[in-house]
Order: structure tokens, then C-alpha cells, then sequence
């Protein structure tokens, strides 16, 4: 972690609602990024693959230079020139399967009468297709999302958008830097982010599509891929750009009100984040410590499937359950119009909003329709936002739970952060418990980029929190004393060794809620029986995973649902067998063999990984680190 120098300010307000410079919330340790230690130049490329938006920042390291954050903002077709840094994540595929545009190219006018004629398929919202599936998604309706084209699939989608976001990354920065590209094209550093609800098998997802793109060139090179959570990566932004900068003093904020109790000068105060995006709405809480300056995750990350374009596909349900309207076209218009301007703009229960969807001749009273505009009312609108802020509310219920830190401070950022009534109905909600809330008013879209990139150079983050409970499944010796033994006492046997044992036990190696700094591993010793030599040259474990109600499963016949198997850690043993002594069954008098083992669950930096480890000839092996994700 780089060293940080420290310099104390102290921070207070008494506004309800403020668009005023310099008006954080908390006890501030600002601090100076250092420069770049490493030996060569290089270049970290940040990918924010959103639902509904993607944007690339980077920074290029050169020895001895204090690095600084950019993002690109030039794409194709935008017509906002040099402004903005993020693109629709958007594409269009011809019959063959060919991508034919992307991003703001989608949008053109010459393009959209193109992609009818030859029978193109447009695509958004596809990043849902990639959803794990554990998150609750009963609201989400088929037609929400578009079907992926024939013979493609949403990692071969994802590597497509992401092999653009190269291309635009790379001819931006050849611009705007010259004689720099060549020099690092070969030395690059991506840092992808995803949803705070995606683990092992999106991840895997992931770094497959980086290959498909090309980003890579072979598996050996995942080294230089470095996966993050959007929240973990929102509050390296919140860090840098909000929480402990001296931006501030320039940079607009809007801030609730603090309560008046003395400041808190505890060593340790909690922040959580709300990136509210497009598809997902991520919540991660942390402790920040002042001295020296970090940051620790005090609680299980939590991500909902409530993000702004489930408040659009609401309005389409409630603009489709009207009799007016029956032409899909006009019901698809409207929806687009809604999307783009209807729910930003609106800020107060008690003004009715507006669709504009026709020319001034076409009006209906009976229908609210006047001068080519529907009339909705306030109360309708917020109903539409109402499932998302309580998921919001909900999530942050159980993360003040999950954690005996304090909550002081809430920040808001993300593409949904925009919308003042969101901020208002949030702020309605943390301004009772004396927690201080805010948002950046500018470039809060560029949160989940900008902050991957810092994650990579300023690394804040000394710990996390385990998401759940990961164990194996193993055969526990049977205890008659043990209530829980004597009813599946049906199912004991006696094993080669002559060991009354009972199946299903799962035994944890890493709970829930557990806090894991990236250097500490857990494990657990285990071994199991063999009855002949050749069987003992592997050895092969599942990890499974625990996401239920109980703080301590230990029977995989009880919320059997609530299990799944995550990987197959696999070990050669073929030089311990060598070694291994036979043994007498008390049973038959046969011989058996039997392989001491411990399983190693490690946190890493942002993926789990296990291993098994064993001994030959006093000396610890290990089997290759596995990455833990669904089969």
C-alpha cells in the first residue's frame, strides 16, 4: 500500500440539500498520489462494460511520474465532440452474425434505415443475458431483453464489445499521446469490472471473452488481467475523487444533512457505496482508517437487479396496460423517450411528466394526451421507482447489520445517480439516522472506470469480506451421543480402516461474513482411505458453497438447495504414493492406503481461489490454484 501523508480536515453541514463546493461529510485524510515505482513504462486500460453504458479510462505509468487517471472521450459518431466518456452499450449484427455498428454508430439515422432494410439484429440490455443466477430476477420479463442472434453467445457478444472499446481505446490514445502507444502495446494492464452479484463463473466468463477479443493473446497472459467488483472500484473513485481529496474545494457536491452530534473520532468510520447503474445497483460497505489511511470491507457486497432500466421496463408495462395504445411502435417510441429524458427530469411527487410522442395536432383529454404529449402523474412516475429504492434500502438494512461499524457516510454514484428523485427518496431515508449522503455532480458515470484504474495503482483496499460459506462435502465419524448423528445413523458405514462413518457433512472452511485480508489463507486438514497404491497418485476435491439462512451448516440434507458445487481442485500425488505405507484393516485384514491432505481456501485479491497441499518428505507441495467458480 503506498504510503500516504496525512492532513486532517474537519467537514460539517447543516444543509438538507446543496449544490455548494466543498461539502464532505467526515473527518477527511487527504492524501497525494505517489509516483510510479515500477521499473518500465506501462498502460492500464480499465473496461466499464455497463448494461445500458460503457466507458475505457487508463493511465500510463512512467517510472518516476506521479500516474494521473483519463478517460477516453472520443468515440465514433458521438456527437458531443471530445465530451463524453461513455458510449451505449449498444451493437448490431447482419443475418451473418457479423457486427456491423456499436455504440454511439447505433444511434445514426443512416444506420437505424440500414439495419432495417438488411434485417440486422439490434442488441442492448444484453448484458443481462450474462446475470448470475442466484440474483432474484422474477421481475425481469423476457422481452426485456433481446434474444442474442443465432449461433451467439453472450460471451462471444461481450468480446465483441469489448474488442471495440480496444480499438477506441487504442486510436484515442495514439491521438491524443503520440510516439506513447508503441512503446506499450505489449505492456498493458486490464482491469475489468463487473456487478458486486457476479462471482467465479461470470469471472470465468469474463477472461474468456478478453481472450475471444483479442485483448490477449494466450492464457499465459491472464496475468495481466485483473478482475474487480463495480462497488470495490466505485469506492476507489469515491476515495480519490469525493472522500479524500482536495477536488473538493472546486468540485460541486450534493450532501445531505449530517447530524449534530459531536464528530466522530473513533479510528474507524464506516462508508458504504451505491453504484447505481443501468442493470444492477451495488452496495459495498467498508471501514476507512486514518491513520494511516485504508480501507477495510466490514460486510458481505450486496447487488440487486434493480437498476434504471428496470424503472423503464416498468413504464412499458404501464404504457401498454393503457387502451390507447396498441401500436407497438408508438408504445416503443414512447418507452424511448421516457428512458431519455421523462426519468431524469422528474423531481417531485406532486408535478405531473411528460412523453413527447406525436406532433402538436394529436391530442386526446380523455387519454391526458395534449398537444402530442402524454400526461403522467407524479404519483404514477414514482411508483415506478419505488422497487428499486427499496431494494437500495433493504440492502443497506443488511449490510448495517452484518457489521458493527457505524455507518457515517453513504455515497451515491453510478448512471442511476443522476436522478434528482432517486437522490431525494434516498436522502429522505439516511437523513433520520444522522448519516451524511452524497453524490458528485460531475462525472459520477465515470465512477466504476476511474476507480478500476485506481484500484490498480492505489490499491486502498487491505480486506474483504467472504460472501459466503465455502467448504467440502466430507464423511464425519459417526457419534451416537450426537442427536443429529442418530438420526441419519441409517446412512453410517464402516469403513477399510474400520471407522463407523456417516456421508452428506459439510465441513467450512471460510463463513460468511468473515473479514480476509489478501495475504491470509484458511484450511482445514482432511484424509481419506485407499486400498490399493495406484489409486493414491491423485487426489481430487469439490469446493462447494453454502448461500442459506444457517450461520454454521454442517448437513448438506438440510437447505440442499442452498448448495452448490463450485470447481474440482485436482492434486498429482503420484510421488507420495511412492511413500506410503500400507495399512491393516481390522475388517478383513486387507491393506489400505491413507493420504494426509489439507484444503486451502485463498481470498486473493478479488478472486477466490482453493488448492490442496500435502507433504512429501517433510517438504509442503501444492497442487495448482484453482479459481472457484460454478461448473
Amino acid at each position: 500500500m503506498h504510503s500516504l501523508y496525512p492532513s486532517t480536515i474537519n467537514y460539517h453541514t447543516r444543509h438538507t440539500r446543496l449544490d455548494l463546493p466543498l461539502q464532505p461529510c467526515l473527518h477527511i485524510t487527504m492524501f497525494p498520489r505517489e509516483p510510479y515505482k515500477g521499473p518500465t513504462r506501462k498502460l492500464v486500460l480499465a473496461f466499464d462494460v455497463g448494461t445500458t453504458f460503457s466507458g475505457v479510462s487508463y493511465c500510463m505509468l512512467d517510472p518516476g511520474e506521479v500516474p494521473v487517471i483519463r478517460g477516453v472521450a472520443r468515440y465514433p459518431a458521438q456527437e458531443s465532440i471530445g465530451g463524453d466518456s461513455k458510449i451505449p452499450s449498444i451493437l448490431y449484427y447482419d443475418p451473418q452474425g457479423h457486427v456491423r455498428a456499436v455504440g454511439a454508430e447505433t444511434l445514426q439515422p443512416h444506420v437505424i434505415e440500414q439495419a432495417e432494410e438488411e434485417g440486422w439484429v439490434k442488441l442492448a440490455w444484453w448484458k443481462l443475458h450474462l446475470r448470475a443466477k442466484h440474483l432474484p430476477s422474477s421481475h425481469i420479463r423476457d422481452d426485456d431483453i433481446e434474444p442474442l442472434p443465432q449461433g451467439k453467445s453472450a460471451v462471444e457478444v461481450l468480446a465483441d464489445f469489448m474488442r471495440y472499446l480496444f480499438q477506441c481505446a487504442r486510436t484515442y490514445i495514439q491521438e491524443s499521446h503520440l510516439n506513447f502507444w508503441g512503446s506499450v502495446e505489449n505492456s498493458i494492464e486490464f482491469v475489468l469490472t463487473h456487478p458486486n452479484g457476479w462471482e467465479g463463473q461470470q469471472q470465468q466468463q469474463i477472461r474468456r471473452a478478453v481472450e475471444l477479443a483479442g485483448l490477449i493473446s494466450s492464457k499465459e497472459e491472464q496475468s495481466h488481467v485483473h478482475l474487480l467488483t463495480e462497488g470495490e472500484a466505485s469506492l476507489h473513485f469515491c476515495v480519490t475523487n469525493v472522500i479524500a481529496s482536495n477536488i473538493l474545494s472546486t468540485t460541486p457536491m450534493d450532501v445531505s444533512d449530517y447530524s449534530d452530534e459531536e464528530d466522530n473520532q473513533s479510528d474507524s468510520q464506516g462508508v458504504i457505496v451505491v453504484d447505481a447503474g443501468g442493470g444492477t445497483i451495488d452496495l459495498s460497505a467498508y471501514s476507512m482508517k486514518l491513520s494511516p489511511t485504508s480501507f477495510e470491507e466490514i460486510a458481505p457486497a450486496e447487488c440487486c437487479l434493480q437498476g434504471s432500466v428496470f424503472v423503464t421496463s416498468r413504464a412499458r408495462t404501464l404504457l401498454r396496460s393503457s387502451e390507447q395504445y396498441s401500436d407497438p411502435k408508438i408504445i416503443a417510441q414512447m418507452v424511448d423517450i421516457f428512458d431519455k429524458s421523462t426519468k431524469l427530469r422528474f423531481r417531485k411527487l406532486d408535478e405531473p411528466s411528460y412523453i413527447k410522442f406525436g406532433t402538436i395536432r394529436d391530442k386526446d383529454p380523455k387519454y391526458d394526451i395534449r398537444s402530442g404529449q402524454l400526461k403522467l402523474a407524479g404519483q404514477d412516475v414514482a411508483d415506478l421507482f419505488e422497487p428499486s429504492i427499496k431494494a437500495i434500502i433493504e440492502a443497506f438494512k443488511q449490510q448495517r447489520r452484518a457489521t458493527s461499524t457505524a455507518i457515517n457516510m453513504v455515497c451515491l454514484v453510478g448512471g442511476f445517480a443522476a436522478s434528482d428523485w432517486l437522490f431525494t427518496r434516498l436522502q429522505e431515508y439516511f437523513l433520520p439516522l444522522g448519516i451524511s449522503f452524497c453524490r458528485p455532480d460531475a462525472h459520477a458515470n465515470k465512477a466504476v472506470a476511474d476507480g478500476a484504474v485506481s484500484f490498480y495503482i492505489d490499491h486502498l483496499v487491505s480486506s474483504r469480506v467472504a460472501r459466503a460459506t465455502y467448504g467440502i462435502e466430507c464423511n464425519t465419524p459417526y457419534d451416537s451421543l450426537d442427536p443429529e448423528h442418530l438420526a441419519r445413523e441409517s446412512k453410517s458405514y464402516i469403513n477399510v480402516a474400520g471407522v463407523r462413518r456417516i456421508p452428506g457433512y459439510f465441513e467450512s472452511i471460510l463463513r460468511k461474513g468473515t473479514q480476509v485480508s489478501e495475504l491470509r489463507e484458511f484450511r482445514k486438514s482432511f484424509h481419506t482411505t485407499r486400498t490399493s497404491r495406484a489409486a493414491c497418485k491423485s487426489h481430487s476435491t469439490d469446493i462447494m458453497c453454502y448461500k442459506g439462512t444457517l450461520q454454521e451448516p454442517q448437513w448438506l440434507d438440510v437447505e440442499r438447495s442452498s448448495f452448490s458445487t463450485l470447481c474440482r481442485i485436482r492434486a498429482d500425488l503420484s510421488e507420495l504414493s511412492r511413500t506410503l505405507r500400507p495399512k491393516k484393516s481390522p475388517i478383513d485384514q486387507s491393506n489400505y492406503y491413507q493420504i494426509e491432505f489439507d484444503v486451502i481456501i485463498l481470498f486473493g485479491h478479488t478472486e477466490l481461489k482453493a488448492q490442496i497441499s500435502w507433504e512429501e518428505k517433510g517438504v509442503e507441495m501444492r497442487s495448482p490454484a484453482s479459481i472457484v467458480y460454478d461448473e
